[in-house]
């Protein structure tokens, strides 16, 4: 059967992100059949797990907060909440689902920082351990708590989206939700894919092009939602044991078999800040690229 000598591009929004499915496959029609596919388990995703959507699983289980009673959940929550406790303990309770309630102290519109006495009060709310979870039974046990996937629900649809492409095993692709990438299959033409690092100081500017032969490559960084006051940068990535945002990196590019994966460990270093996140890749054995807060790049293979 032959194949198409250039990928098929099909670009999309979803997760408030700019989204492109790139398929290799018998025909263009083909191609358009499984990014129709891919794209729609990627819109899934998004539906089940948005905490914007009212009648999401996020939501419906943050509606529950302090109410005493339990949510049972489904088999896909369930192993996305397990995920999210091997996380927390891995990064000694950094990479915390909770912490997205912190997000009511930063307005990145109104471009304020939070008083002290608000970012207090908002803590009280954030921890992994105040929550009961047995699967399949989950109890935000206190008023106001909330869980939040904004941290893996990209990179986990990514992973999703890939599996129904792997499918196809006559077809190959890439699947990019918003810098956050994995591919599939090999490309007709031999050559490795070609995907480019977004540079944390320059818009619309590429840092770097890292070939990926499999796997995916996730990217965390201080640039996607911030904002700069008094000569500082104040960015979307807070640390949920005080509030603040990370200051020490500007971006974290990680590689790994699987894009959840890469994304959650580029996130834990951002967290962890350059001495230590770098020691976190380096115990970890993964390949990263990581940009301290000067600029400088270092590259860990």
């Amino acid at each position: 059967m032959s194949t198409l000598l250039v990928p098929v591009k099909f670009p999309f929004h979803a997760m408030a992100s700019n989204c492109e499915v790139q398929i290799f496959a018998s025909s263009p029609e083909h191609a358009e059949s499984i990014a129709t596919e891919i794209i729609a388990e990627v819109k899934r995703v998004e539906q089940k797990y948005s905490r914007y959507l009212p009648d999401s699983v996020v939501s419906r289980i943050n509606a529950s907060a302090g109410s005493g009673s339990a949510i049972n959940v489904d088999d896909e929550t369930a192993a996305l909440l397990d995920y999210a406790n091997a996380a927390f303990l891995q990064s000694d309770g950094l990479f915390d689902v909770t912490s997205g309630v912190l997000r009511l102290a930063w307005d990145f519109k109104s471009k304020q920082v939070p008083s002290t006495s608000q970012l207090t009060e908002l803590l009280e709310l954030v921890g992994w351990r105040k929550i009961k979870w047995s699967k399949p039974s989950l109890t935000l046990s206190l008023p106001g708590m909330q869980i939040d996937f904004g941290g893996i629900g990209k990179e986990y649809a990514v992973d999703r989206a890939v599996g129904i492409g792997m499918k196809y095993s006559e077809a190959s692709g890439l699947v990019n939700l918003g810098g956050d990438v994995r591919v599939f299959g090999k490309r007709p033409d031999g050559r490795a894919w070609s995907i480019g690092v977004a540079h944390p100081r320059k818009a619309g500017g590429v840092l770097a092009f890292l070939p990926i032969n499999s796997g995916a490559l996730a990217t965390s960084g201080d640039y996607e939602r911030f904002f700069e006051l008094d000569g500082k940068r104040y960015c979307h990535i807070l640390n949920p044991k005080t509030g603040w945002p990370v200051s020490e990196l500007q971006s974290v590019s990680v590689y790994a078999e699987s894009c959840l994966v890469a994304g959650t460990l580029a996130t834990i270093t951002m967290l962890k800040g350059a001495k230590l996140g770098e020691r976190f890749l380096k115990d970890s054995k993964i390949p990263a690229m990581i940009v301290n807060a000067d600029g400088r790049v270092s590259t860990l293979r």
